[in-house]
Formats: C-alpha cells, sequence, structure tokens
C-alpha cells in the first residue's frame, strides 16, 4: 500500500490507545526484518535510516538516494501502513536530496543546538519540506548519551509550546530522561513533564532513545501520549552479538560462499542476525499494543 504520513499513523495510535515504532535500519537485511516483523504483528510501523551515524560520504553517494529508493518499495509493496523517515540529518543539502528519494517525513539533528538557532534551522526546513508533501519531525531538549543522567536534558514546558508554535512542525520528538544509546540501565523519566506538555500542544509526541525503558514505563507513557518510539541502538546491539556468535561456530572444511554470503537461505551468515531482530521487533510491537492495528 502508499506510504501514510507519519502524522496520521501517530494521531491513530493515539486515539487507538498504542504506539508505533520506529524500527531504524541500515542495509537491506534490517528492513526485512522490520518488515517482516510487521506484517506478521499485522501492525504499521515507521521505517527509517538514520543519517548522524553513518560515514557522510556513503551518505551522500550510496545512502539517501539507493536505499532510499529500495525502503519505499518495499514499503508499498508491504500490506501494512507505513511511514518512511530519513532521521538524525546533519545537513540541510541531505534533507533536500531525502524529498526525491522516497521519504515521506524528515528530521534534522538538531539536539545541541541553542533554542533560537534550533527554531531557525527547523522552520526552514519545514519551509522547504511542506511544498514537497514531506513532514518534518523535529528535536528539542538535549538528548543525553547513555553515561549522562543530569536532569538538564528534561525540556522546559513552556519552551516547548513556543517551539512547536514557531516552528509549525508536524511532530516532536521530546527530552523527559530518556538517552542515547543506553543498552543496559533504566532511565529516571519525568512523566509529569510530559502530561504538561501532552495537555498544551495537539501534535504526536515521539521518544528517541527507547533502549532503557522498562516495560511498564513504555505503558505509562503511552498513556501520557507519546505514540511513536525509536528503536535503534539495542538491535544493532542484539544484530552484532548474533552474529558474532554465528561467526565463532564456524567450522566448515569446505564453505559454500553462494550460500553463505547473501543467498538468504538457512546457511547465509547474516540470517540468524535478521532472525533474531526480527524477533525483537516483534516484541516492541507487542510492547507498544500495536499488533493487528
Amino acid at each position: 500500500m502508499p506510504l501514510v504520513k507519519l502524522s496520521k499513523l501517530l494521531k491513530d495510535a493515539e486515539k487507538g490507545g498504542y504506539a508505533v515504532g520506529y524500527f531504524e535500519s541500515w542495509d537491506i537485511y534490517s528492513f526485512e526484518a522490520a518488515i517482516e516483523a510487521a506484517e506478521e504483528e499485522n501492525s504499521p510501523i515507521v521505517l527509517g535510516l538514520n543519517d548522524a551515524v553513518s560515514n557522510q560520504e556513503w551518505v551522500d553517494h550510496f545512502g539517501i538516494l539507493p536505499l532510499g529508493a529500495y525502503g519505499r518499495a518495499i514499503a508499498e509493496q508491504a500490506g501494512i501502513p507505513i511511514s518512511f523517515i530519513l532521521s538524525k540529518v546533519g545537513e540541510i543539502d541531505h534533507i533536500k536530496k531525502s524529498f526525491d528519494a522516497g521519504f515521506n517525513a524528515v528530521m534534522f539533528d538538531s539536539q545541541k543546538m541553542p533554542f533560537e538557532d534550533n527554531i531557525y534551522i527547523t522552520h526552514k526546513i519545514v519551509e522547504i519540506a511542506r511544498p514537497k508533501n514531506i513532514e518534518v519531525l523535529a528535536e528539542l531538549g538535549n538528548l543525553a548519551d547513555y553515561n549522562d543522567n543530569s536532569d538538564d536534558t528534561i525540556i522546559n514546558v513552556d519552551e516547548t509550546v513556543e517551539f512547536v508554535n514557531r516552528t509549525n512542525i508536524d511532530l516532536l520528538a521530546i527530552s523527559i530522561g530518556n538517552a542515547h544509546l543506553k543498552t543496559e540501565e533504566v532511565f529516571k523519566i519525568n512523566i509529569e513533564n510530559l502530561i504538561k506538555i501532552r495537555k498544551k500542544i495537539n501534535i504526536p509526541l515521539v521518544i528517541y532513545g527507547n533502549g532503557g525503558f522498562p516495560d511498564d514505563t513504555i505503558a505509562r507513557i503511552i498513556k501520557a501520549g507519546v505514540s511513536m518510539f525509536h528503536y535503534g541502538t539495542t538491535i544493532k546491539r542484539s544484530f552484532f552479538e548474533e552474529l558474532f556468535k554465528k561467526l565463532n561456530e564456524f567450522n566448515s572444511l569446505h564453505p559454500d560462499y553462494q550460500e553463505l554470503v547473501g543467498s538468504r537461505k538457512d546457511g547465509d551468515i547474516l540470517m540468524p542476525a535478521k532472525k533474531k531482530m526480527k524477533e525483537l521487533f516483534k516484541n516492541q510491537i507487542k510492547l507498544y499494543g500495536s499488533s493487528n492495528k
């Protein structure tokens, strides 16, 4: 089916009392794992790429246009609602390139910018994206890394309202104690701040940095008004660990390289890692409550 607007996907989720997972991909195997998991769970999902964590020369040459075209093609042949985002973009030129690459949403990496600078660049992106029918997810608050638990990462409610009004964005990623790259410890989440924000703005709210949320906190955050969770670092860790395990078990004296590399058969060296990703995606879908939605 055709791509669905990200705002519609998330507004439907909020009305239905569930959230949608943004399952970040980086290659064809991860795209496939996300879509297969969502189809088996009959769930809407957000598919996408993270510009910021990739080699920028590669992003220019092989990332945005080729993977964008592939991601959109497999998303549109799927039987579930899907939105497709180019996330955490570091350059305006990459935003512009995404318009012709198949994405229907973009997000600029502005979290470390001063408040006024963030407003300026975000409003500029809205001005160039909206005529192309591309939605803009913005971020507010300095999302901490895994080793930073300081309270100054939690966004101010009044500033959040001002930011939304002055930028005219479609969706907002907020910082309420969540963090990037965390896979072990759990977050200390300020749900009260989230509730105050939800009461004052009416665009969909998004959480980046999902790896440290305990299950019961996710349910509470969804109830408080968040309709999308980003899921990235944890899945890359699981992919790496499963691949490492498979490589250590490998002991064939006469390897079939055609099957080992890229065949998608049982002997494909990447298939166990893909299956592990798929399992984790399905678990998150169930956790977000979007199965059969």
